[in-house]
């Protein structure tokens, strides 16, 4: 992999100890995945943010970053932090200032784009968190690849990424047609397709037909499902995404999706309400028009849910709705906007039997970890929740 001068300099440890370990991360993946050079980027998102993920040994290596005077050198964001109990939080508030003293905005979401962090149309980025990266590429027409923890801050501190994957043309372009022969209209519905379509492909790059999305968050949920059951990190949607126009060639594969394969996913999460003491959503974090939605059908229902509903969004989004009143509203019916965390990656094991949802992402996980699950709307889980 060609370097420039001023690199060879950083990778001998000319500028220091912890540029030095960054371009040592960042030459790595480039030898292994056959990137030709370094490229600079915009902007970094940091995962690998909560304590239960990382633990120990992860605080170690942020430790030895902050001790040798690391420092990131473009806009960096972080993932989201995990909630627990107070021998948790010591742990999670202490990984927090960690990457705050690199210089690390710590807003903790997987929305950056919905505040400063927003990239324009080929900029290219380092971003770690899957929602994010496939929001990335396929919405706003950034490139990133799907990176890790260390590779995105390795990139952050270096100013710098390889060129490889995501980041050239030619990898951008459609490997499957995908033929959607189905109903497709609802939050839920999107994220029936994208749980479907994950399963199925793997990291394959999918353009779909026949998809008219209402709403620029049914396209979130729907590559927010895609990223966590494979390993999609971009898609194309005729008429809709960015680079769809130059995206499809011929003689591709193509599949069709029919209403039987998203029931199928539906039925595969419908757990009795028996088994359920507790809602979530905003699974990537809610933006504000959803927040808003809740706060609407709390209203309309106007009695008090007996489980309480947790909507996890950016900080950005809980300010904006806190001084719009929807934060109050929705306190009033049991309900909570829970800012800069994720329910995900927190330890709630044993904090309740089973969760209703309207994410896809959400219930692949949580049924994975064990809990029962229910995935439903906003509006029907509101509706016939006790």
């Amino acid at each position: 992999m060609y370097l420039t001068r001023e690199e060879e300099l950083a990778l001998a440890g000319e500028y220091g100890y912890a540029l030095q370990k960054a371009m040592e991360i960042l030459v790595a993946l480039g030898d292994i995945y056959g990137a030709d050079r370094l490229i600079p980027i915009k902007s970094a998102q940091v995962a690998g943010v909560s304590y239960k993920n990382i633990g120990d040994a992860g605080v170690e290596f942020l430790r030895d970053f902050v001790e040798a005077g690391a420092k990131v050198s473009v806009y960096t964001t972080l993932n989201p932090a995990g909630i627990g109990d107070e021998a948790f939080m010591e742990k999670q508030r202490g990984v927090l200032e960690l990457y705050r003293e690199m210089g690390i905005e710590v807003t903790s979401t997987c929305t950056p784009y919905y505040g400063a962090n927003l990239p324009k149309f080929g900029d290219h980025i380092a971003w770690s968190e899957s929602s994010a990266v496939i929001f990335a590429n396929s919405i706003i027409g950034a490139r990133t690849n799907r990176e890790g923890g260390p590779s995105s801050l390795a990139a952050a501190i270096a100013g710098r990424t390889p060129n490889y994957g995501l980041h050239i043309e030619e990898n951008r372009k459609a490997t499957v047609v995908v033929e959607v022969d189905a109903e497709v209209k609802s939050f839920v519905d999107y994220a029936a397709l994208g749980y479907h379509i994950g399963k199925s492909l793997g990291n394959d790059v999918p353009y779909f037909k026949n998809l008219r999305p209402e709403r620029v968050e049914f396209l979130k949920e729907m590559g927010a499902s895609m990223a966590a059951t494979g390993s999609v990190a971009l898609y194309h949607v005729e008429g809709e995404t960015p680079e769809y126009r130059d995206a499809i060639g011929d003689n591709l594969e193509r599949i069709a999706v029919e209403g039987s394969d998203l029931r199928a996913v539906r039925e595969a999460f419908s757990d009795d309400w028996s088994e359920i003491d507790m809602i979530l959503m905003g699974c990537p974090h809610a933006s504000l028009p959803e927040v808003k939605e809740v706060a609407e059908l709390l209203s309309m229902r106007g009695r008090p849910l007996r489980v309480p509903l947790f909507i996890t969004a950016s900080r950005a989004v809980k300010a904006l709705s806190d001084a719009l009143g929807y934060t109050d509203v929705i306190e009033r019916y049991n309900g909570k906007v829970v800012p800069d965390s994720c329910l995900v990656v927190s330890p709630i094991k044993g904090w309740y039997r089973g969760i209703a949802t309207n994410s896809g992402k959400s219930a692949f996980y949580f049924r994975s970890f064990g809990f029962n699950v229910r995935l439903d709307d906003a509006e029907n889980l509101i509706n016939e929740a006790p």
